[in-house]
């Protein structure tokens, strides 16, 4: 018999003690110390997603985003090397990069103007005779973070005894290689960004990526602005086929259209859509084969299936969805749209198409979003009510089995990704 959470132990009890094999407390949605451990705990733990590669095309290519609740500038400097980078002036605190992204040949405080180069170092003090006999510029750069990168995904961490980023990774690799397939024979890049903010604790938006059982409910009106092809593509809640994998180490990926996980495998049955039909012809002008069409136009709508990094990214579909929490009761998420990276006659038409499906139902007035986003902050919500009371993540618990790759794996609806994530949650939460 699982164990109950009470009125009178769910204040008391350790924030590793709320979470159980089927059930978490909605205390961890709503308590402020819980969410100051987290951000100790995991988000300055363990190896968090900064940017994918195309955004630091060349030298002097720079992004500033943040680590947990802690500003850095994401680098690649003159040899190619990528760095990470505490966005804070080391002499009185000043952060010295406010832009998002952009090129730079370094960096300067715009308090004293104390100037960093692009891997950090401290380059020059005006004024230096003062620091005679005081201080030394060996040491003094801007504070590094370990940094390192799969498949294109660039992620860092402030944990300088974390394992191995391949490690961490494990099993999930082979998906981030398959989502990277989208390309349609091309590398893949950021096309663009837009971000928002939800009333709502971060974990209740991790929870959402790999949860197919909401789909059909909060995304009906989704479903009812799409063709007929788009819809019967998307009516995965009773195919048996449709499943969800516990990956290790808090990943999970769900898998909504089987036959698109892997785009390099394709038998010819499946019919392009004829909302495509336009581009198809397009690209046919432009010389491409019927192969390489039928390549690009199938991997419009991305792959077919949501992986979940813990703790803070997704590749989802054909996206990537990026969460920062703010406060215990307030996150950021970021939508980054991506397509191939290639020929601007052959690519930019595609890129177009993909940013029309992105802003159908990602972008801020598309189907989707808003009403995820509406979803979350109801959940927040109704968590300061009877904190006794638990977040059930029993769905599927019973018909779960282990896939042949040794994944705990269940159907798409069920709650096999939350539990892989809050199993990840517990284990660093107890550690000391």
């Amino acid at each position: 018999m699982t164990a109950e959470f009470t009125a009178d132990n769910v204040y008391t009890l350790p924030p590793a003690d709320l979470v159980l094999p089927d059930r978490v407390a909605g205390r961890m949605y709503t308590d402020p110390e819980i969410f100051d451990d987290e951000i100790t705990k995991i988000f300055e733990k363990t190896w968090i997603w900064v940017a994918h590669e195309s955004e630091l095309p060349k030298a002097g290519s720079f992004k500033s985003t943040y680590v947990g609740r802690q500003p850095v500038i994401v680098t690649k400097d003159r040899k190619g090397t990528i760095h990470t980078l505490l966005n804070r002036c080391r002499h009185r605190g000043a952060s010295v990069c406010e832009q998002k992204k952009g090129t730079a040949n370094g960096f300067t405080c715009p308090y004293h103007a104390w100037s960093y180069s692009l891997d950090g170092r401290l380059r020059g003090i005006p004024y230096p005779d003062g620091y005679e006999g005081v201080m030394e510029k060996d040491g003094m750069g801007l504070r590094r973070l370990r940094t390192e990168a799969y498949g294109g995904m660039i992620f860092a961490t402030f944990n300088g005894d974390a394992e191995p980023l391949d490690a961490f990774l494990g099993d999930a690799k082979l998906w981030i290689d398959r989502f990277m397939k989208q390309g349609g024979g091309y590398p893949i890049k950021v096309l663009g960004t837009h971000q928002f903010k939800f009333r709502g604790n971060w974990k209740i938006q991790l929870e959402n990526t790999t949860d197919g059982y909401h789909f059909p409910i909060v995304h009906r009106s989704w479903m009812a602005s799409v063709d007929a092809e788009t819809a019967d593509m998307m009516s995965f809640m009773t195919d048996p086929d449709c499943t969800t994998h516990d990956l290790g180490n808090g990943h999970s990926v769900m898998q909504m259209v089987p036959e698109h996980s892997d785009l390099d495998i394709d038998d010819g049955a499946e019919a392009l859509q004829a909302r495509f039909d336009p581009l198809v012809a397009e690209l046919a002008d432009q010389g491409l084969d019927d192969t390489a069409v039928r390549k690009l136009v199938r991997a419009m709508h991305g792959t077919g299936f949501n992986l979940n990094l813990f703790p803070n990214v997704s590749m989802s579909i054909s996206f990537f969805r990026v969460l920062r929490p703010i406060s215990v009761n307030e996150t950021y998420i970021e939508h980054v749209a991506l397509g191939p990276d290639g020929p601007p006659e052959i690519v930019g038409p595609v890129n177009r198409g993909r940013l029309r499906v992105h802003e159908h139902f990602q972008g801020p007035f598309g189907f989707g979003t808003p009403d995820d986003a509406e979803g979350w902050d109801r959940v927040q919500r109704g968590a300061q009510a009877a904190p006794d009371m638990p977040i059930m993540v029993n769905r599927g618990l019973k018909r779960e089995v282990t896939s042949p790759e040794g994944w705990p794996t269940s159907h798409v609806t069920d709650e096999t990704g939350m539990r892989a994530a809050y199993d990840k949650w517990k284990e660093m939460m107890s550690d000391d």
